[in-house]
Order: C-alpha cells, then sequence, then structure tokens
C-alpha cells in the first residue's frame, strides 16, 4: 500500500496545477485568475524542488514553460483558446518523450524495477499512446465547446483518464510482480 500513495502522490503533484486551474475556474468563473494562480503553482513547485535541492525532470520543465507560455499569450491576446489548445502541445510533448523506453523507471518501487521492468517498458508506450489520443480529443473538444463546458470536460478526462490508467497499471504490474517474486523465491 506504501508504494500504492507513494506512486499516487507523484501523479498528483503532476496534476496539481490542472486541479488548481479547474478549482478556481470552476468557483469564481474568472479564466484569468484560474490562468494566473495556475502559472504560479507551476513555478511555486519547480522552485521548491530546486530550494530542496531535488533534481527536476525534463518533462516538469517542459509542462512549466508551455504552461508560462500559454498564460502569457492568453493574458495578453485576451483569448482563451491559448488555454484551451495547450493541453494538446502539452499531450505531443510528453508522449514523444514517454516513447523514450524506461522513461517510467523513476516512478517505480525498487521492488518492480526488480520484478516487472518490461511491464513498466510496456506501459510506457501505452501512456505515451493515451497521451496522443487525450492531444486529438482536446483540440476537438476546444473547438466545439464554450470555455466552461471544456474546462469541465477536458479536466475530467484529464483526471479520470491518468487515474484509471494508473489503477490498471498498478493492480497488473502488483499482481505480476508478486507472481514473479514468488516464482524467484521458488526457484532459489
Amino acid at each position: 500500500m506504501k508504494n500504492l500513495f507513494q506512486a499516487s502522490k507523484v501523479l498528483l503533484l503532476d496534476l496539481a496545477s490542472t486541479l488548481l486551474f479547474l478549482a478556481v475556474y470552476v468557483a469564481t468563473g474568472n479564466l484569468f485568475l484560474a490562468v494566473g494562480l495556475g502559472m504560479a503553482l507551476g513555478l511555486a513547485q519547480i522552485g521548491w524542488q530546486l530550494f530542496q535541492k531535488q533534481p527536476v525532470e525534463a518533462l516538469q520543465w517542459l509542462s512549466l514553460v508551455i504552461i508560462l507560455s500559454s498564460g502569457a499569450a492568453t493574458f495578453i491576446t485576451d483569448d482563451p483558446l491559448f488555454i484551451m489548445l495547450k493541453p494538446s502541445v502539452i499531450y505531443v510533448v510528453v508522449g514523444l518523450v514517454m516513447l523514450k523506453r524506461g522513461w517510467m523507471t523513476r516512478y517505480l518501487p525498487p521492488i518492480a524495477q526488480a520484478t516487472v521492468p518490461d511491464l513498466a517498458i510496456t506501459f510506457g508506450y501505452v501512456w505515451a499512446g493515451m497521451m496522443f489520443f487525450s492531444a486529438i480529443l482536446n483540440i476537438v473538444l476546444a473547438l466545439a465547446l464554450d470555455v466552461t463546458t471544456w474546462a469541465a470536460v477536458k479536466s475530467a478526462w484529464a483526471i479520470g483518464s491518468k487515474v484509471g490508467l494508473f489503477g490498471i497499471q498498478y493492480a497488473i504490474m502488483k499482481s505480476t510482480g508478486i507472481r514473479r517474486a514468488r516464482a524467484m523465491m521458488a526457484a532459489s
């Protein structure tokens, strides 16, 4: 259970800006306040990691640059379409980075790294596929829906798809890992 909470913590931290944006936008209806606070949280997260002398992954830097640039474009042009299309850019870039073999290793506890490294590689590609699908879905939603409806649908998909895939992956990797660990112990 400890490993589930550890992995969930990383996922929630990765979704923090999206969750804050959605909460503020739904509560206030103020797009610019929601964007500004999302940008501030992204900066604060990176700043905190640097202050703590923790490594900042390339995906985190990239996400921050995209958040700041699309947020700035929204403020300058007064056009929410930039914010609505931003997730598609992020999804494509993240999907491309997720095509790197073994990217998921940093998210796994040592026991999973020892027993199910092949599944981590496979699920890394599954996550990349979900990112590409999400990019296309977001473009369709951004062009078809008003800002409020888009924010609700997009946020529900962003959170639900990640939590759902995370749960499926965790269950498969956990059961396979236990089975393999028992087989390795029986063989030795």
